[in-house]
């Protein structure tokens, strides 16, 4: 595979995908391993589930909210630094969560790692942009996506395995083990690929103007909507299915934490399925097919549980088409929102993460509101997400998905 932007990055395509595959791993590490111990910790701190499942929803917003300044910065000063300090940043925060004393700490370190979060996982998704164009980089984010659902499968059983063995301290000092190693990594093998630093990208203006051409591009705006949607279900079992499946449903966390792993290797497979997809129909075929496996996913999901189905086998056997048709939009939805706008890739992969962590918590917040100790707010909501996706890839990315160059881009 060839890299015909920024030729003069020195790394080859399989350090590309590996080290692509280490940042963005960082995210469902950050989620995955932590979702068994979420009801040991509102127990061990004396909080509420609300208050437990904040110090998610916290760090959901933090990463949203990063990402907007994340952006800008790393096309002003270049990949490198922004991924040495987001990850030095990262380590800090895990230690400090480790050693929280109250929830109100916890919910703060928790947010300190979402914002050193965006600064890793934006400058990932602009390095796609630095060295691709749109449809080879949506192959490449599939291929690194892939070894993130490996990484995703593994997270869900070292969670439950440590928080069992030892408590929730134990699965921050891993998180901060995780990001120490690759720091490591990047710090040794990273070569910086931003085409041109833009001096400008941080001046108010520059960005007040950047981000108005990139959110009123159709493109972008469909890809956006796509990738919001297709994570807004994904981080509904993210945020609520450690207490339905361990506090509503009563299994062991050891059980839940086999239950979320297959979830993640649904996301695998449908990464994999993505390549091919992708090889032989391009992006807007590939989306229109996943957007079938969320589809049928989330209403069966809704279905069972209407018609008094509660069990975990009726969530998870829906969730994994759901969860398949995420494995094909998210590299889509990365790789199309950011393809128009080479010369801001920072920028626009910034306002494509704020839109996800966006309306990701909000649903966060309306899980803590609506969570009755039922199954209920998880297949609901996760039914009402795969009637959205649906909608926007059969509307919105059919109309607007032939990712060009945006007018005024140089």
């Amino acid at each position: 595979m060839t890299i015909p932007m920024a030729a003069h990055s020195r790394m080859a395509p399989r350090t590309v995908v590996l080290t692509l595959t280490l940042l963005m791993g960082v995210q469902p590490v950050s989620t995955d391993l932590y979702l068994p111990a979420l009801p040991t910790i509102a127990r061990s701190l004396g909080a509420t589930l609300a208050a437990a499942q904040f110090t998610l929803s916290a760090l959901i917003l933090a990463f949203g909210v990063g990402q907007l300044a994340a952006g800008p910065l790393s096309d002003r000063w270049g990949r490198r630094p922004m991924l040495l300090g987001g990850l030095g940043c990262y380590v800090v925060a895990s230690l400090l969560a480790a050693t929280a004393p109250s929830i109100g700490w916890l919910i703060a370190w928790r947010a300190l790692q979402g914002l050193a979060l965006a600064a890793v996982v934006t400058t990932a998704r602009s390095i796609i942009r630095d060295l691709y164009e749109p449809l080879d980089g949506a192959r490449v984010m599939s291929r690194a996506l892939t070894g993130l659902g490996a990484i995703a499968v593994v997270g869900p059983l070292v969670g439950a395995t440590v928080v069992t063995a030892l408590d929730w301290h134990a699965v921050m000092l891993v998180l901060g083990l995780f990001g120490a190693v690759t720091l490591a990594f990047v710090t040794r093998t990273f070569k910086e690929t931003v085409p041109q630093r833009d001096p400008r990208a941080t001046h108010v203006a520059t960005l007040l103007r950047n981000w108005w051409q990139i959110v009123r591009d159709p493109t972008f705006g469909a890809f956006a909507l796509l990738g919001a949607a297709s994570y807004s279900g994904l981080f509904v079992f993210l945020a609520s299915s450690s207490f339905v499946f361990i506090d509503t449903l009563g299994i062991s966390r050891a059980a839940y934490g086999a239950f979320a792993s297959s979830q993640a290797f649904a996301y695998l497979l449908g990464t994999l399925l993505c390549r091919r997809l992708l090889g032989r129909h391009g992006l807007r075929v590939a989306v229109r097919i996943g957007a079938a496996f969320s589809l049928a996913g989330g209403t069966t999901m809704a279905a069972l549980s209407l018609t008094g189905w509660h069990d975990v086998w009726a969530i998870m056997l829906p969730n994994w088409l759901f969860v398949l048709g995420h494995g094909i939009h998210q590299p889509c939805s990365q790789a199309g929102a950011i393809g128009p706008f080479p010369e801001k890739a920072g920028t626009a992969a910034s306002l494509s993460g704020f839109a996800m962590m966006a309306a990701a918590f909000a649903i966060g917040l309306w899980l803590g509101h609506s969570f009755d100790g039922t199954v209920y707010p998880l297949t609901l909501t996760i039914g009402a997400c795969g009637v959205a996706v649906a909608a926007i890839a059969w509307t919105l990315v059919e109309r607007h998905g032939e990712v060009r160059r945006a007018a005024g881009s140089t």
